[in-house]
C-alpha cells in the first residue's frame, strides 16, 4: 500500500511540474548602443488581431521612447529602429500567449541587432502586456554598458 501511494505520489508531483517551463533570452549587439535609439516604428504583424504591436508601442514609449505602429514594412518617417514581432497562442481552458520574439532591426540595412524571447507554458503564463514588457525589459536590460 505504502508503494502504491508513494507511486501516485510522485506521478502527480512529476505532472504537475512537468507544465512549469519558462525561458527569457536577449540577445543584443555589443556594437549597438540601445540608449542612443529614440525613434522607433513597430510593424504590425499581418495576422494579428490582438493589438500586440499597440502593446510593443506602449511598452516603448512607457520607457522614454518615441514608438509608433504600422502595416508598412518600412517607415513613413525617418526612425532609429524597426521593431517586428511573432506571437504564439495556444488553449488551455482559454486562450493565452505561449510565445512572443521581438526583433530590432536597422531601418537602413534590416540587420537585426537585438533580439528578445519569452516562452511560458499555461502553468505560469502571464499577459500579453506582460510577456511584452518582460521582453523588452530583458532587451533594454542586457544592452552593453560603457563601451
Amino acid at each position: 500500500m505504502k508503494s502504491i501511494f508513494r507511486f501516485f505520489s510522485i506521478a502527480i508531483v512529476l505532472m504537475l511540474t512537468s507544465g512549469c517551463a519558462t525561458s527569457l533570452v536577449s540577445d543584443v549587439d555589443s556594437q549597438v548602443d540601445l540608449d542612443a535609439l529614440q525613434r522607433f516604428y513597430v510593424v504590425k504583424l499581418s495576422a494579428d488581431n490582438r493589438g500586440i504591436q499597440h502593446l510593443i508601442v506602449n511598452k516603448l514609449n512607457s520607457m522614454g521612447k518615441t514608438a509608433v505602429a504600422g502595416t508598412n514594412p518600412n517607415p513613413a518617417s525617418p526612425v532609429d529602429a524597426v521593431v517586428t514581432y511573432e506571437d504564439k497562442w495556444m488553449w488551455d481552458i482559454s486562450m493565452y500567449m505561449l510565445e512572443l520574439r521581438i526583433g530590432i532591426r536597422d531601418p537602413e540595412t534590416n540587420y537585426k541587432f537585438a533580439s528578445g524571447h519569452s516562452y511560458r507554458t499555461s502553468l505560469v503564463r502571464k499577459s500579453p502586456e506582460e510577456m511584452v514588457s518582460e521582453v523588452l525589459g530583458k532587451i533594454f536590460e542586457d544592452r552593453p554598458k560603457g563601451e
